[in-house]
């Protein structure tokens, strides 16, 4: 049935990104919780054998976190799955692949996002490989979207750190644990009590109002980006990037991206997105966010640009450049990339 899908037929390089994310091979670690399939092959997307992808310079040079590791300072490109580049059509098409090669060469950039990274895992993936780099002249978070997603989650999951992708699984397996654990106890005769909080979320759960989300995507980024200046160091300039989403940039979508998201909706498992996200999958919800994201980062002398309202201006509603309504094409992420290069101002 596969062979089938229109995502498969628009855009075919998605069958290695669903094997690369298969959930029955999912990497569990330690912290982390989970990262990228190691030494991972494919037409696609190849990893490292930490499990970081691989990114290309303008000469063809390979490199990566735990892999070749050019000499003189590197800039790395932080942040979820759109960072990381799912739907481009090979490693050289990334958003740092691109960046290294095209826009911004005069050093190399590694990849050094995860795929369901929430702000938290994004800092700590760095804290834990931070002994694989020399030299960091310059990282860029570019994420957003998955911080707004996990937000909406019950403030029970949300913890110290925010929510995390899979995170109703992981109290559900821990809540197994702690009953096969729970025994008679001997002085009453009765058993433990489940702890407050043991159910897993339902639907009706994820209803936050729109500002709880903001406010708590926002505060969980911002702490994180504190984590960020502390190990990277003063020498480090650090930016964040608001990333461009389809319902953050447009409301109209191209015929191939219509057809794309219609099917995403008809199979994705979880719900059809805007039931699930379509209150804060628009425009005005997003300029809210990129507000309060603007002033943190003003207070903290970290560098902050929204590119929705610029990638909308510099394309048109005739451009595809989404597989999905989160990760770009080749030619999404060619726009991006320029389009990062020159806000950032990166040589």
């Amino acid at each position: 049935m596969s062979a089938q899908l229109e995502r498969y037929r628009l855009t075919p390089q998605m069958r290695d990104y669903d094997e690369f994310n298969d959930a029955g091979q999912r990497r569990y670690l330690p912290h982390l919780m989970y990262f990228g399939r190691t030494d991972f092959s494919s037409p696609t997307v190849n990893t490292d054998r930490a499990g970081f992808r691989i990114s290309t310079g303008p000469d063809g040079t390979r490199a990566s976190a735990a892999g070749h590791v050019p000499a003189g300072p590197v800039r790395i490109l932080t942040g979820g799955s759109t960072a990381l580049g799912v739907g481009a059509t090979s490693d050289a098409d990334t958003l740092a692949s691109l960046l290294w090669s095209r826009y911004a060469p005069a050093r190399p950039w590694l990849n050094f996002a995860g795929h369901c990274f929430n702000p938290t895992q994004e800092a700590l993936l760095f804290t834990l490989h931070r002994h694989l780099l020399g030299d960091v002249s310059e990282v860029v978070v570019f994420s957003g979207v998955n911080a707004m997603m996990l937000a909406r989650l019950p403030e029970w999951q949300q913890g110290e750190h925010g929510a995390f992708f899979f995170c109703g699984e992981y109290f559900e397996k821990m809540e197994e644990l702690r009953e096969q654990n729970r025994g008679p106890v001997k002085r009453f005769g009765r058993r433990a009590k489940p702890a407050a909080g043991a159910a897993i979320a339902t639907f009706d759960d994820v209803r936050r109002d729109v500002d709880t989300v903001i406010a708590s995507a926002a505060e969980t980024t911002l702490r994180q980006l504190d984590v960020w200046q502390r190990m990277a160091g003063p020498g480090t300039r650090i930016s964040y990037v608001l990333q461009p989403m389809s319902r953050w940039m447009r409301r109209t979508s191209t015929p191939e991206e219509e057809v794309l998201f219609e099917e995403r909706d008809r199979i994705y498992q979880r719900g059809v997105w805007e039931e699930l996200y379509g209150d804060v999958a628009t425009t005005e919800v997003s300029q809210a966010f990129a507000a309060v994201l603007r002033a943190g980062c003003e207070k903290r002398g970290v560098r902050f640009f929204d590119l929705n309202p610029v990638v909308a201006a510099a394309t048109s509603r005739d451009d595809w450049l989404f597989v999905d309504r989160v990760h770009y094409n080749d030619a999404g992420h060619d726009v991006v990339a320029r389009i990062t290069a020159e806000a950032l101002e990166l040589d």
